[in-house]
């Protein structure tokens, strides 16, 4: 058996995430039911994490162990031959046997992307979120600064029965405007569910004046999701990449 890594990139607009579920189409189905038609045998794949349903990527990571004597360029050309033309293999490399790609991921970079301008977006709308109003960004840089660092995001977690440590370390939040659209760079070592997400909506609170910036460290030091934001809608959001 030897141990592929695969980069994938994909539209989530159709798919209820990445996480196989019984009659309805993932991700990680969609690339088990390839490589296992391929090999012959059942295969599982491992991603470097979950996205939600309707969420994006443009370099996820995963891996899987095979036993196949074919190349990687033929494993590639042979996965895009029979995926979706939503979801494409961009590489495939023979990897360490001990490579996990969850438990090996070092980073993320998760980009999230408002459009604010005055008409419809109408060629990027499956992956942008349109806002109705006009975010004030500074405001916004400012409430980011308090999330930046090591704590505990329990406040911008969905699950309210999460067993396992909330706390993690987001290493930048960058926004920036360029022209009609927002954008939200998050870089941290793991992210909860729906964190990014719940994240953007708090942020977008702020942008749109309904909480001061400094009401989000109460918010976050609180540990209640009750008093974060709204959870941001999943077609603003992209993985962008997964360090290692």
């Amino acid at each position: 058996m030897k141990n592929f890594r695969f980069t994938i990139s994909y539209d989530g607009t159709r798919y209820f995430g990445w996480e196989r579920q019984p009659g309805k189409d993932t991700i990680q189905g969609k690339l088990e039911t390839a490589l296992s038609r391929m090999t012959g045998a059942e295969v599982n794949v491992i991603g470097a994490g979950r996205t939600d349903a309707g969420v994006h990527a443009k370099a996820m990571t995963a891996n899987a162990y095979m036993d196949t004597d074919m190349e990687p360029e033929a494993i590639r050309d042979y996965m895009n031959h029979y995926l979706p033309e939503d979801i494409c293999v961009s590489e495939v490399k023979e990897a360490a046997d001990r490579f996990h790609a969850r438990y090996r991921a070092v980073g993320k970079l998760y980009t999230y992307t408002c459009y604010v301008g005055d008409t419809k977006p109408v060629f990027n709308r499956k992956y942008v979120t349109t806002l109705d109003f006009q975010p004030d960004v500074a405001k916004m840089q400012q409430a980011a600064q308090y999330l930046v660092g090591e704590h505990d995001f329990k406040s911008f977690c969905a699950n309210p029965q999460m067993k396992k440590s909330t706390v993690r370390i987001v290493d930048s939040i960058e926004i920036t405007r360029r022209k009609e659209y927002v954008y939200f760079d998050f870089h941290g070592t793991g992210f909860l569910q729906n964190m990014v997400r719940i994240l953007v909506g708090t942020l977008l609170e702020v942008g749109a004046g309904k909480i001061p910036p400094e009401k989000v460290k109460e918010i976050l030091e609180a540990k209640n999701r009750v008093l974060a934001g709204p959870t941001a809608p999943p077609q603003g959001l992209c993985l962008q990449k997964v360090d290692y």
